[in-house]
């Protein structure tokens, strides 16, 4: 078994995470922090993940959790993955301003069966003893009607209230159902149920963790430490990652698509993005961010589909890129470098060209991410060319629609 206290170094932990609750300084006080529970146990801590099989595929941002199940996984802890096919029927009312659509069992089990299948590659599924996989309709379904009175009488509906959906929808008059007040208690009885040590969630979810640590204190267990994830941001750089926004990159995608919307990673995102859904050592990345873009897509494919078929996607990527730009050179209008005097800045050539009004339109349509050169975009807006042959023969494009190619005589 694994020597725990062989493990000091903690960025495994701590990479990417928002907050750890309660927090207690580091001391030998009984009163622990995680890190000395890790350090102290001299056994695997059981860190439980919940998951509602509400619908059919995972996204990147659904990952997150995940992997740092499997970061627990790798220091040798248990992962306890809790398929929510009970409490799924009802519905986590998180972040919703209207009632869930109920889904029936039949529909829960096939979301449960894809789900699995899509976490194969992030989670260590060959080793039992640090994995376990359970169902909470094997203690839900069987609680009776005193038992749920028991957990009903462990919270006030002041306390229910105080849950950020609850309240907004309260102030607002929109309905709030009975059965509603049931998930948190319910999904709260899982760590119970599996005895955890640590439980795993986003930041919307630290009132359900919360509960469950009351009632883990109320059925005489110690109480888990909650270690709550970001919630990652689309592909769309503004709002969370979700499937109905279409700013998603799926796990169950091809390379090739995978790849062609990780290649345009805002640079606002790109070190996040690499934290939270990569291993790869921040301060060893490329400076320069259209390498970053690169090898953020090409890691995160790797992933789920090894090493070669990332490269593939990635090199029939630029093969389209490329035949896009030809197709487009035969169409474009022309614009002749002969008279720019070199070196050049980038928004210098932008703005005598005519795709944009002047030089400083050029730097902030550069800033902005609309300017590419032969399909790559240029993020730098210092950006400059000593020889004219640098720029001969190549696409300059800002937007969708604009369009010339550089040459080097006189039209």
């Amino acid at each position: 078994m694994t020597d725990f206290t062989d493990s000091k170094n903690f960025d495994w932990l701590y990479r990417g995470i928002s907050e750890i609750f309660p927090h207690q300084p580091k001391s030998d006080q009984i009163e622990e922090n995680l890190e000395q529970l890790c350090l102290k146990a001299h056994r695997p801590l059981r860190v439980k993940l919940g998951i509602d099989p509400t619908g059919a595929d995972l996204h990147l941002g659904h990952s997150i959790p995940f992997r740092k199940l499997r970061a627990f996984q790798d220091a040798g802890h248990t992962a306890v993955l809790i398929i929510g096919d009970f409490t799924a029927q009802i519905g986590d009312p998180t972040g919703k301003d209207k009632v869930r659509q109920q889904l029936t069992a039949q529909e829960v089990q096939e979301n449960a069966k894809t789900y699995l299948e899509q976490l194969h590659p992030i989670l260590d599924f060959d080793s039992p003893e640090k994995l376990e996989i359970h169902y909470n309709s094997q203690w839900l379904a069987k609680l009776d009607l005193a038992k749920i009175q028991e957990l009903l009488a462990t919270m006030t509906v002041q306390q229910m209230l105080a849950k950020e959906g609850f309240n907004e929808r309260y102030q607002k008059e929109n309905p709030i159902y009975i059965h509603e007040f049931l998930y948190p208690l319910m999904q709260g009885y899982d760590s119970v149920a599996v005895q955890a040590d640590v439980e795993l969630g986003g930041t919307d979810q630290k009132f359900n963790i919360a509960v469950g640590r009351d009632l883990q204190r109320h059925f005489g267990q110690k109480p888990q430490f909650g270690v709550l994830l970001p919630i990652l941001i689309g592909t769309d750089g503004e709002q969370k990652m979700s499937k109905s926004l279409n700013n998603y990159v799926g796990l169950k995608e091809e390379p090739l698509s995978m790849y062609s919307k990780l290649e345009k990673t805002s640079d606002a995102l790109l070190k996040d993005y690499f934290e939270l859904l990569t291993n790869l050592p921040l301060d060893e990345l490329p400076e320069n961010p259209r390498e970053s873009q690169k090898l953020l897509a090409v890691e995160i494919i790797s992933q789920y589909y090894g090493k070669q078929a990332a490269l593939n996607a990635q090199k029939t990527a630029l093969e389209i890129v490329r035949k896009q730009n030809m197709a487009a050179a035969t169409s474009v209008p022309q614009f002749s470098l002969a008279e720019v005097q070199f070196p050049a800045k980038l928004s210098y050539i932008l703005g005598a060209s005519g795709l944009v009004k002047s030089s400083s339109e050029g730097r902030r349509q550069i800033q902005g991410g609309s300017v590419r050169l032969d399909g790559d975009r240029i993020t730098d807006i210092n950006l400059s060319f000593e020889t004219v042959e640098e720029l001969t023969g190549k696409i300059l494009q800002v937007g969708k629609k604009k369009f010339i190619r550089l040459v080097n005589f006189i039209i």
